[in-house]
């Protein structure tokens, strides 16, 4: 089909992601397309099967298989949108692995990281360059991900880096947790605070490079922060849930920032969270995460 409009979200299968894609449905016209994707060609078809039968839905959506983890996967994905529709306006990098306190940190490394940085490295280089004019590629990342949750002795690595240096910093990361050395040079234990800042910080490296053609055609790079939402995945990490969200409302904001009409200077290329960019340096380490874990 020859669509007006080409969206992807990635890690739509369920929770935030499956809440992006309908909202996506809904606000987005006739003649455009969302891509539901995920790993699982099942779960991506049903769900995509679903979303295309709710009453509200008013696009195209499709299923796409795709798996994050695999970076050739997503250039080849990258490359096939461009030739039959000569890019992608819309563009909602979701994926995340679910992690529990109980789960060795260092044993569920490789696929936390490769699902939640490698691929978003993958889809910024990808997905950036099909990007057309007006588009909007978000990564959903944390509050977590401002560079104070970080031991001060790891700020250089992150701060003003390039996206192949936050990589860089992201793999002599993922090393030390192998070699048991990833605390005494200042890491977290908990592997979601290092992935949420150096998402973050890949985002930034990108937008600084793309910043005054991008605002000119008023097309948002950015990351983003939906606030505390109920799901599985992030349950046992907090004991107050009085103000957490559920998935559909927290997609709301996300979805404001994809169907805004003009891009607003002061949040390209930010971590923004209710529509309000966060400060980069600010945070405290997670010293009531961390006390939950085993190394």
């Amino acid at each position: 089909m020859n669509a007006s409009r080409i969206a992807l979200v990635t890690g739509a299968n369920q929770g935030l992601g499956r809440a992006l894609a309908e909202g996506l449905a809904a606000r987005m016209d006739p003649d455009d397309l969302v891509l539901l994707t995920g790993r699982s060609h099942q779960r991506v078809s049903d769900a995509a099967r679903e979303v295309a039968q709710l009453p509200g839905t008013r696009s195209h959506v499709q299923g796409q298989v795709l798996d994050v983890t695999d970076t050739d996967d997503i250039a080849q994905l990258a490359d096939e949108l461009r030739a039959r529709h000569g890019g992608v306006d819309v563009v909602l990098s979701n994926a995340v692995a679910r992690l529990l306190p109980e789960e060795s940190q260092a044993e569920r490394a490789d696929e936390f990281i490769d699902v939640s940085n490698t691929a978003t490295h993958a889809i910024l280089r990808s997905f950036g360059p099909v990007l057309r004019p007006g588009g909007r590629l978000l990564v959903v990342a944390s509050s977590l991900g401002t560079l104070g949750h970080l031991d001060p002795r790891l700020h250089h690595l992150f701060d003003g880096a390039s996206l192949d240096q936050v990589e860089y910093a992201v793999e002599s990361w993922r090393s030390a947790v192998h070699n048991k050395t990833a605390e005494e040079a200042g890491w977290p234990r908990w592997l979601n605070v290092p992935s949420k800042v150096a998402q973050v910080a890949a985002v930034r490296a990108v937008a600084a490079e793309r910043r005054e053609r991008d605002l000119a055609d008023n097309t948002l790079i950015a990351s983003v922060c939906p606030g505390m939402v109920d799901t599985a995945t992030s349950r046992p990490w907090f004991s107050d849930f009085s103000q957490a969200q559920s998935p559909s409302e927290a997609a709301r904001a996300v979805l404001d920032l994809v169907f805004t009409e003009h891009v607003d200077p002061a949040l390209y290329g930010e971590l923004i969270r209710f529509g309000k960019a966060l400060t980069w340096h600010d945070g405290t380490p997670p010293v009531e995460q961390d006390r939950l874990l085993r190394p």
